[in-house]
């Protein structure tokens, strides 16, 4: 089973699950795994590492529309290197800092690879679920998309320094917690926005209709990608943490003008299925 057919099956056990990040008491906490074999490519610096992991998780918190409060982190490798740990313990706080968030310490583990545990805390009195996007809305995106599979492969021709630097991305706390205001649904992209989209249309049980173009990121320009290879790194490759919403089409200028980010209308709300340009797009996206 993948992580998806699991997922689906764990619904039944766990009914108030489901979305970016669970809710109790007005506070929203999730948490997430990576591993260096999977998640961190050649090249990849503890610094960058630390940064990544905590904000995959304030990623999620953005996502339910809450303000950042705490993260926490289990660092695991098989051996300790003082420098190593301690980068990786400046790159979290530094993304931290950058969501107003603290990051509080967590845990160390030997274990046979380099593996982060990280967990994040938010508190929020309005979460925006993934189960309120309505036919006529229009479906927004913050940011743009394929900063990862770039990165990816600025790794893959050693280009590390600016793999690295792609890799540091921005978790969208405070875009997310101004999108409260106007979103009936979101989620951040991290399995690519195909996937969220079709993973939000289950949840709100409605249909997209995507238009081109899409707000890719411009290092596509630098890459030299062609059309072909800007879906595949734009639309499927995933783990970029934009967050996807949805909202009212009157609301979306007025939620341009409150975000500090670039927040672009993509497409439509719709009854049945995921479309892009007239055609259905797969439910194809990053898996663990």
């Amino acid at each position: 089973m993948d992580e998806r057919a699991v997922l689906s099956q764990l619904s039944t056990y766990l009914p108030d699950a489901g979305d970016d990040a669970a809710v109790v008491d007005d506070l929203v906490i999730t948490t997430d795994m990576l591993h260096e074999s999977t998640d961190f490519p050649d090249g990849t610096t503890r610094y960058t590492a630390g940064w990544r992991a905590v904000g995959a998780s304030l990623s999620d918190v953005a996502a339910m529309g809450a303000d950042g409060v705490a993260a926490v982190a289990v660092y695991a490798a098989p051996t300790f290197s003082w420098e190593e740990v301690a980068s990786f313990v400046d790159g979290a706080q530094a993304v931290c800092e950058s969501g107003g968030t603290a990051y509080v310490g967590g845990d160390l583990d030997n274990h046979e690879e380099f593996t982060v545990v990280s967990t994040a805390i938010g508190r929020t009195t309005k979460p925006v679920l993934r189960s309120g996007a309505t036919p006529g809305d229009t479906v927004c995106v913050t940011g743009a998309l394929g900063r990862t599979g770039a990165a990816c492969e600025f790794f893959a021709r050693g280009e590390t320094e600016r793999g690295n630097n792609l890799f540091q991305f921005s978790p969208r706390l405070t875009a997310g917690k101004a999108l409260a205001d106007y979103a009936t649904a979101m989620m951040d992209s991290s399995d690519g926005l195909a996937r969220s989209l079709h993973q939000l249309a289950e949840a709100s049980d409605c249909g997209f209709a995507i238009d081109s173009p899409l707000p890719f990121t411009e290092a596509f320009e630098t890459l030299g990608f062609d059309t072909q290879q800007r879906r595949k790194y734009g639309i499927f490759f995933g783990e970029d943490f934009e967050l996807v919403c949805t909202m009212p089409p009157e609301a979306v200028e007025e939620a341009q003008n409150a975000l500090a980010v670039s927040l672009t209308p993509i497409g439509t709300v719709t009854e049945q299925r995921v479309t892009l340009d007239g055609e259905d797009l797969p439910d194809s996206g990053y898996t663990h």
